[in-house]
C-alpha cells in the first residue's frame, strides 16, 4: 500500500510524526509512506487552494516533501507531481493538534486535505488528537492517537464504508482529551455543535500605535448533542465521522422549489 501523508500544523508538526508511525503501521515492510506537508503551519485555512500563485516545493529526505502552500495544495502536490506516477491508495491527514470536532470542521486545513483527496478520487482520513486536562500535560499529548490510530484506520478501510458517488466519502476522526489505557472505544457520529461557541476577533494595539486583530476561538469542551462527535470525545470515545463535501441541504430542495413557484 502507498500512503500519502499531510497535516496544517507543518512539516516539524509533532503530530505529523504520529501519523507517519501509524502510516508505516498500516502500510506494512512492503508499503510506502510519502510526506507532502505544509512547510509553515497552515492551521484554519479549510480548503483553501492556491490558486493564484506557484507554491514551491522542496524534498527534505527520502519520500519526504514540503510545500509552501496549504493542506489541500500539499494533496494536489503529492498527486500531480511528488507520486504521480504511483498514485496512493490512501491519504492520512494530521494527527491535529486539537480537535476538529464540532464548527472546528468547518475552518480545519486538516479536513481540507481529505476533502481535496476524496474530490480527487483517493480514499482520505482526518485524524485530530482532542486537548484537555487529562492529557495535555502528558509525555506526549498525542497518546490517544499513538495508540489507537493504527487500529482506527485499519477497521475504517477494512470495514467502513467507501463509495463511488461524486462527492466521495471521507472520514474524520477525532481522538478523545484522554491517555491512551482510557480511551472507551470507537464511536459513529454526527458532526455537532457548540452553542455559543463562535470564532471572534479581538483587537490590540501594537507599540508603534498600529492596530492589530486577532481571531481566538471559543471554548472547546462546551457539550454538544448526544451521538455527535465533540460529545463522544468528551465521553472517551475516538469519534468517526462520515462527511462528503457536498453542502446541498436536500431536505429542502423541494420546500424551495414550492416556496419559488
Amino acid at each position: 500500500m502507498r500512503i500519502l501523508i499531510t497535516n496544517d500544523d507543518g512539516i516539524n508538526a509533532p503530530g505529523l510524526q504520529v501519523l507517519t508511525d501509524i502510516a508505516h503501521d498500516i502500510a506494512g515492510p512492503e508499503g510506502e509512506v510519502w510526506t507532502v506537508a505544509p512547510a509553515f503551519e497552515q492551521s484554519g485555512v479549510g480548503h483553501c487552494i492556491s490558486y493564484t500563485h506557484p507554491t514551491m516545493i522542496a524534498e527534505l529526505g527520502p519520500r519526504r516533501f514540503a510545500a509552501e502552500g496549504s493542506p489541500a495544495d500539499c494533496v494536489i502536490a503529492g498527486l500531480y507531481d511528488v507520486m504521480k506516477d504511483n498514485t496512493p491508495n490512501l491519504i492520512l491527514s494530521g494527527v491535529n493538534r486539537g480537535n476538529n470536532a464540532a464548527e472546528n470542521t468547518l475552518y480545519s486545513g486538516t479536513i481540507g486535505a481529505c476533502i481535496e483527496g476524496a474530490l480527487q478520487g483517493v480514499r482520505s482520513i482526518a485524524l485530530s488528537q482532542f486537548y484537555g486536562p487529562a492529557n495535555a500535560n502528558l509525555d506526549n499529548p498525542f497518546e490517544a492517537a499513538a495508540v489507537h490510530g493504527a487500529a482506527t484506520v485499519r477497521a475504517l478501510m477494512q470495514d467502513a464504508l467507501w463509495d463511488d458517488a461524486d462527492y466521495k466519502l471521507f472520514y474524520n476522526v477525532n481522538f478523545p482529551p484522554a491517555p491512551g489505557a482510557d480511551v472507551k472505544g470507537m464511536a459513529a457520529t454526527t458532526q455537532g455543535f457548540r452553542l455559543n461557541t463562535r470564532f471572534r476577533a479581538e483587537a490590540q494595539t501594537s507599540p508603534t500605535g498600529r492596530k492589530f486583530l486577532w481571531v481566538r476561538g471559543g471554548p472547546q469542551h462546551e457539550p454538544t448533542a448526544p451521538g455527535t462527535d465533540a460529545a463522544a470525545n468528551l465521553d472517551g470515545y475516538i469519534s468517526i465521522t462520515p462527511m462528503r463535501a457536498d453542502l446541498t441541504d436536500y431536505a429542502l430542495v423541494d420546500t424551495l422549489k414550492d416556496a419559488l413557484k
